[in-house]
């Protein structure tokens, strides 16, 4: 099952990680453009559409699947980067696509040295923006109620009518009218059932607890969050991971500000 992907930059190198870039709830690949523009003079940059999303909104489930969760998102994503012939690759995430990186680089660590997993791509560094690590089983009832009663106003509602209360949520209290604005005119064009299944399929009520496999990763992992994201600075600080609190800046770094978001990207990918 592949996902739709851009390449941008340089001509593929498999000498040198490729930059893959996934993009939070109700986004496409094209979220990075501004980013990916930046970077293409020195990297191969890639952007995927996650199921239900862009144009992998219409992608096939497996036969044996009802709803693409964390697994089947994981297994998309890996055979989309064998499909593009990625060896080796450094994973930036945001929100959503933050969540799934860090579920990806769980499941790429985790495996046995006789598994098959080990022909598959080596990923060589994390670069997370607002992403949560998981909740206590006893938040997780509360939490997938209140995603139901959002996946069922996707499904059945006008987009822009439900878009204009999702960015009132307090997570999105740094946007002001005019952003607000411009989001739900952005994300107007999404399938509201797409989306709908994707939220329930990923709610925080069904991820794994993730930060104990972050810390013992041995390869590089940033966390970047706001200065204004209140919720996100107080997970981040609480991580023990390598954190770097952006400037004047909410939740979504990389619209808000992405010449900072470029600089610490950049000085992370050398790390790498």
């Amino acid at each position: 099952m592949r996902l739709y992907s851009e390449t941008f930059g340089h001509q593929l190198d498999n000498t040198q990680p490729v930059i893959v870039f996934l993009h939070g709830l109700l986004g496409s690949g094209r979220d990075w453009r501004n980013i990916t523009s930046a970077l293409a003079h020195r990297y191969t940059c890639i952007t995927l559409d996650l199921p239900g999303h862009g144009l992998s909104a219409s992608v096939n489930l497996p036969q044996a699947s009802s709803e693409i969760g964390f697994e089947q998102s994981y297994q998309a994503i890996l055979d989309t980067l064998a499909y593009r012939d990625i060896k080796q690759f450094i994973l930036v995430g945001y929100s959503l696509g933050a969540r799934l990186a860090m579920y990806l680089a769980s499941q790429l660590t985790n495996h046995k040295p006789d598994d098959s997993a080990f022909s598959k791509p080596e990923l060589k560094g994390l670069f997370l923006e607002g992403g949560h690590f998981g909740l206590p089983v006893t938040e997780r009832e509360a939490r997938f109620a209140n995603d139901k009663a959002w996946a069922e106003r996707f499904s059945s509602e006008p987009l822009p009518v439900v878009l204009n209360d999702w960015y009132q949520q307090a997570v999105f209290s740094s946007l002001d009218h005019d952003q607000r604005q411009s989001l739900v005119l952005k994300r107007s064009d999404n399938l509201g059932t797409g989306v709908a299944n994707m939220l329930l399929a990923t709610s925080l009520s069904k991820q794994p607890l993730l930060l104990t496999s972050l810390q013992t990763l041995t390869l590089p992992v940033r966390y970047v969050c706001g200065e204004h994201d209140t919720k996100f600075r107080q997970i981040a600080a609480q991580s023990e991971l390598s954190v770097e609190v952006i400037p004047d800046a909410g939740h979504n770094i990389h619209v808000e500000q992405p010449q900072a978001f470029i600089s610490a990207l950049s000085a992370f990918i050398q790390k790498c």
